[in-house]
């Protein structure tokens, strides 16, 4: 899986096509990534004290990682992760620009 946490994707299908948002948290062994905004569900939560009210609460769903793409703040367009080894390094480049993500 070539994203990982904290990268900048773009929404490319779905209900939330379009959107730019953060990976919050990658899960390689399902494929898909948490993403900050993205694909939130409405989760119903219990009391938990005496007295308190429940209440209804928006939390962030996994997103499969087909759905989304690195956006490349340099280009800024949606685009494809290639590698480039440097020195004993390899690095992330953008495959429109060649330039490091």
């Amino acid at each position: 899986m070539k994203i990982k946490k904290g990268d900048n994707v773009i929404v490319i299908s779905g209900k939330d096509k379009g959107k730019k948002s953060k990976v919050l948290r990658g899960f390689p062994e399902l494929g898909k990534v948490l993403i900050e905004k993205v694909n939130l569900k409405k989760v119903h939560k219990r009391p938990r004290k005496q007295g308190e009210k429940g209440q209804v609460v928006e939390v962030a769903a996994p997103v499969d990682v087909c759905k989304i793409m690195l956006f490349c703040s340099r280009c800024s367009k949606p685009t494809r992760a290639g590698y480039k080894i440097e020195g004993d390094k390899k690095v992330r480049v953008c495959k429109k620009c060649r330039e490091e993500i």
